[in-house]
């Protein structure tokens, strides 16, 4: 693909959650400095509903102003797909960092997500799609970035409507089970990403790859397991998250701590 609408593609930068993102030119139209954007391209064909509802979902998005939160700047469809451009970050995620990240850095990052779901809960948003690839890194730590908008695309649909593979890996199994999104669900994928982040590896061990249905049944099935490489204080945080929804820390609580322990770790 090399472009859409006014977009002129230079480059990929990966995929998930049902679209592709791509590095482009700033179209002369948009009102910012930037010469670059990135934009988030829909795999599959959305119907009028379905554009309006993730539009009015990115507009209350864009109304949250946090530093800790990527700017959006433009929604569209051409031809029935959908699109939308953000700012663009070229330090990478926590999932690619452009570069090597030392334990502090990461933690400050996890601690940044944090702050950003704070903000969107205050504006009574629920993001739904917390994960490595979509904590962006720069000089002064990370923003949070691609509102979940996988349910918009696939209404009516539970499980297999969640996104890709590397998205349920940090889902609240409550919400893979339809359940209506709350703010502890976002604590719940910050606590998977915080172990993520520290021990290495995953709350379900390594999920198979390419088979959908067994990573699906195993998040759904199989209870979570900290590694015994996670410092003990920083395992209590993450079994706090990972907790009954009515006994999770609150998204600036958790930010706090985490902030917390990226000190101590410098």
């Amino acid at each position: 693909m090399r472009g859409i609408a006014d977009y002129e593609f230079i480059r990929p930068l990966g995929s998930g959650n049902h679209g592709q993102y791509f590095l482009a030119r700033r179209p002369a139209r948009l009102p910012v400095e930037a010469a670059e954007v990135a934009v988030k391209v829909l795999a599959a064909e959305s119907t009028e509903v379905a554009f309006r509802r993730a539009t009015r979902e990115l507009r209350a998005f864009a109304a949250v102003r946090s530093p800790y939160l990527v700017a959006p700047y433009d929604a569209g469809q051409q031809d029935g797909i959908f699109y939308y451009s953000t700012e663009y970050l070229p330090g990478g995620s926590l999932a690619v960092p452009a570069a090597p990240l030392d334990r502090p850095a990461a933690l400050r990052a996890v601690a940044h997500a944090a702050r950003a779901v704070a903000a969107l809960h205050a504006a009574g948003v629920v993001h739904r799609d917390v994960k490595p690839g979509n904590v962006l890194l720069h000089e002064g730590g990370a923003r949070l970035s691609d509102l979940g908008l996988a349910h918009v695309f696939a209404e009516g649909v539970t499980i297999t409507g969640m996104g890709a593979l590397d998205s349920v890996e940090y889902v609240d199994p409550a919400l893979l089970l339809g359940e209506r999104p709350q703010p502890s669900h976002d604590v719940w994928s910050l606590g998977v990403l915080l172990h993520r982040v520290v021990a290495g590896t995953g709350i379900y061990g390594t999920l198979p790859e390419g088979d959908g249905l067994l990573v699906l049944r195993r998040v759904v099935s199989m209870p979570p397991k900290l590694s015994a490489e996670l410092p003990e204080a920083l395992a209590a945080l993450v079994r706090e998250c990972l907790a009954p929804a009515a006994d999770r820390p609150a998204a600036p609580a958790l930010a706090d701590r985490v902030d917390r322990f990226a000190e101590g770790a410098s």
